[in-house]
């Protein structure tokens, strides 16, 4: 077992609604959903058109700025429409699957053997490469960059989190073949982290040609940005890749099968969750084919493609992200509450400074909702507030702030290559000013994108 990095910042946000272990339902959805916006810094260039037959792994979407870089069909089928938004923008391309599925076929024979560039373009041809993310700023790795080293997070602390054992665990010949494969790309090697918790209890920690991590400690301990901040912290000039254990599974199953195979176990959670449990699905699926998990009227619900704390507003009428193992369902805190902070003896609500007496209950978890309990105002607390919950070496207030006034010096300064929204979205849930820190801090990556390119 390898030296255990502990955390002694962070929090967890005791949440009702964890997903059972076992799948409730094998959804392939009427429509599937190809989302350009959920590939950070990829242009999109359509590829196909209304009417058009494609395969699993046939393209669909190219980046313009680097047409190697292809995302391609995660079923087989028609594409149905094509959605765009406003000066045309490309939202998303639709595909109605086949009742039988098909698959390309990629040559994989002594995959192996393959070399770092062979390796490289059987991804791109693939389709697979964005699920290679780029550190700083997680875009969509460039196949022309030479990463520091290669970082994968074996697990999650966000709240309601999928089990990577129950989800993945019967494809550890599939991980171990990516890793295999990926350390070809980076002289520094694959560096995969673990729970010390439950080291022994994850297969995960067999894993061979890796460097082995174990980390404890409270969320956000499992975000890959903050391990790589205790492991190798990212500085000028420095590139990282970071692949999801699930990433590295669809390309153990490429080198083994010859097929992108992009279906994963998705965790459906929340407290307005009927029967949370599993199901078998494919990204890009309606969020309208789970409306039997929350009784099929989503009148004040929040669907939300990922956790809690960071994943996306899908909507009713949204899909799943293509990164996306998790599904919350949320009740739309829109009710005003008597006295409200004021109140002490509220042991229904839950509070990280122990301002209501449910801290006397540490095991009770919390039907919550997405109430702020008050609106925006002026930053006027000290750095301690977001220190307590970031177990990281910044100073998140003074990079906030940074972002918000677009002073490029001092955003690099104070850790701007270092983090990604989700990092910081304790931050967002512990803010007493509730400013919409991941929003800002996403506008300053971007800021940082456009000036530094």
């Amino acid at each position: 077992m390898s030296k255990t990095i502990v955390l002694k910042k962070g929090l967890n946000i005791p949440v009702k609604g964890e997903a059972d272990l076992y799948v409730s339902k094998t959804i392939l959805p009427e429509v599937v959903a190809v989302q350009p916006c959920d590939f950070n810094g990829l242009i999109p260039r359509l590829l196909v058109k209304e009417g058009d037959s494609v395969l699993a792994g046939s393209p669909v979407i190219s980046d313009k700025k680097d047409p190697r870089i292809i995302v391609t069909s995660p079923v087989s089928g028609t594409v149905s429409g094509i959605l765009r938004g406003e000066k045309r923008k490309l939202l998303a391309v639709l595909i109605k699957p086949d009742e039988e599925q098909n698959a390309l076929s990629f040559p994989v024979k002594g995959s192996d053997s393959l070399s770092a560039e062979a390796l490289k373009e059987l991804l791109l041809n693939a389709g697979l490469w964005p699920l290679i993310t780029q550190r700083p700023y997680g875009t969509v790795a460039s196949p022309d960059a030479t990463p520091k080293a290669i970082f994968v997070s074996a697990f999650n602390t966000a709240p309601l989190a999928p089990s990577p054992e129950f989800t993945l665990g019967n494809e550890f010949n599939e991980i171990q073949a990516a890793v295999n494969a990926l350390g070809k790309l980076t002289d520094g090697g694959v560096h995969v982290s673990l729970n010390a918790d439950n080291y022994a209890g994850t297969p995960f920690h067999k894993l061979e040609n890796a460097v082995l991590h174990c980390f404890k400690g409270k969320h956000p301990a499992g975000n890959v940005g903050v391990q790589i901040s205790h492991i190798c912290p990212i500085r000028k000039g420095d590139i990282v890749w970071t692949v999801s254990l699930l990433g590295l599974a669809v390309i153990g199953r490429l080198l083994l099968r010859g097929e992108v195979d992009l279906s994963r176990k998705v965790a459906v959670t929340g407290p307005m969750a009927i029967q949370p449990s599993y199901i078998s699905t494919v990204p890009g699926m309606p969020m309208k084919a789970v409306a039997p998990y929350y009784g099929g009227n989503a009148e004040g619900l929040r669907i939300i493609s990922g956790d809690i704390l960071s994943g996306r507003n899908a909507g009713e009428d949204g899909y799943l992200g293509f990164y996306s193992e998790q599904i919350t369902l949320v009740a739309e805190g829109t009710e005003t509450e008597l006295l409200g902070w004021a109140r002490p003896f509220r042991f229904n609500q839950f509070s990280s400074t122990m301002s209501y007496f449910s801290w006397m209950l540490p095991g009770k978890k919390y039907d919550m909702d997405t109430n702020l309990h008050g609106g925006p105002r002026a930053f006027v607390m000290s750095d301690e507030w977001y220190a307590k919950v970031l177990p990281m070496d910044i100073f998140p207030l003074y990079l906030i702030k940074a972002c918000l006034a677009g002073d490029i010096d001092k955003m690099e300064k104070f850790g701007i290559y270092e983090v990604l929204p989700e990092d910081l979205a304790l931050c967002e849930f512990v803010d007493p000013s509730k400013n919409s820190i991941q929003e800002i801090i996403a506008s300053g990556i971007q800021l940082m994108l456009k000036e530094m390119a």
